[in-house]
């Protein structure tokens, strides 16, 4: 048989490489004879660079550090591919887990901007960011102040990094902005909220940071500010992402808003992997019926369906019912135990879902 082994991140236990050898080891075990392709996958968030890596073995790692989220040093990977573009991802230079304590009205994306100008700097022609996982919600304008920007209140005075702080903002300055790179920019995004409003960045995934209700007011109605002044498309699908991250860098560099999942597959070759593949494995730290919604698996499921490949689910948790594309599904908690269990030591239990998965689709 001829599987592709094409998972998500595990978040918090595994990423996406790792957790595609391990059920490619599961399902040799079983199947030793089979031809087995890895092809790790990402959304914009956790694990985005590693697909990269993954798919394209000629791209070259490098690692920078950069101030994260709090200020603190954080060492961020980005890729230089053989066509001079470069693939950054938010989550490991302005990531929620690099704080030491959640601070949602002062975290920034500072970081995510030095990554950006060290690639600049380093003869990138172009930028696909991953933006997935943030700590902050300032709608970027800790990465463009990386890049040059410069944001002043009513009395020129240079305001402090966050989002909060942009309730003062007077006054942009680009003076200083690097130019967007020739190449252009691509923001890979999972969700589609807007900038601001009930559904916005704030409202939405502010909470996920640390923020109560009267964070979340503070810094929507700092976003609004931001949004007079910097202009653009508040209310394009996916500006609120990475805490408006996406709308700042699309206002003020021109960046383009797309969706991660399917870019990244088309990016790594997925739709060709498939046409040549029987099965196709992949799985995530969870699945239920928000995967359906724009994520790697509910995409890959998409795909699969196009091009007639069986499809296994390997998932730490399964929640709900399992939809009738799945052809088997296996959850890491019931082979573990519990979910203490599973988290523990994720690598074997995925590499036991792995040779289950092996042995329903074989049978089946």
């Amino acid at each position: 048989m001829r599987v592709v082994v094409a998972p998500d991140s595990f978040k918090g236990s595994l990423g996406a490489d790792d957790a595609a050898r391990a059920l490619a080891r599961g399902w040799l075990a079983r199947r030793p004879g089979d031809d087995v392709r890895l092809l790790p996958l990402a959304d914009g968030g956790e694990g985005t660079v590693d697909a990269f890596a993954a798919a394209l073995p000629d791209a070259e790692r490098r690692t920078v550090t950069v101030p994260g989220p709090d200020g603190r040093p954080a060492s961020a990977a980005w890729l230089l591919l053989p066509d001079g573009m470069a693939v950054l991802e938010l989550a490991q230079s302005s990531g929620l887990p690099l704080m030491a304590a959640p601070d949602p009205l002062g975290a920034h994306t500072y970081g995510l901007g030095a990554v950006a100008r060290a690639a600049l700097d380093a003869g990138a022609t172009g930028l696909v960011i991953g933006l997935g996982g943030s700590a902050s919600t300032d709608g970027g304008t800790g990465a463009l102040r990386a890049l040059g920007l410069r944001l002043r209140d009513v009395r020129g005075r240079d305001l402090p990094l966050g989002g909060a702080a942009l309730t003062d903002l007077a006054h942009l300055d680009t003076t200083d902005l690097l130019p967007a790179p020739p190449g252009g920019t691509q923001l890979l995004v999972d969700v589609t909220a807007p900038l601001t409003g009930p559904t916005g960045a704030a409202a939405t995934y502010g909470p996920q940071k640390g923020a109560g209700p009267a964070d979340v007011a503070s810094l929507d109605a700092a976003l609004r500010r931001f949004a007079e002044l910097a202009g653009g498309d508040p209310g394009e699908a996916g500006a609120g992402a990475a805490g408006g991250t996406a709308y700042g860098l699309a206002a003020l560099w021109g960046a383009a808003i797309t969706p991660g999942a399917t870019t990244i597959a088309a990016l790594v070759g997925l739709v060709d992997a498939l046409t040549a593949a029987d099965v196709v494995l992949t799985g995530e730290g969870r699945f239920d019926e928000t995967s359906l919604t724009g994520k790697v698996v509910g995409s890959l499921l998409e795909s699969a369906a196009s091009a007639g490949v069986r499809v296994g689910v390997a998932a730490g948790q399964i929640g709900g019912a399992v939809p009738g594309s799945v052809s088997a599904a296996v959850s890491l908690v019931e082979l573990a135990g519990s979910v203490d269990a599973a988290l523990t030591d994720p690598t074997r239990w995925l590499t036991e879902a792995g040779g289950v998965l092996a042995g329903r689709l074989s049978a089946g």
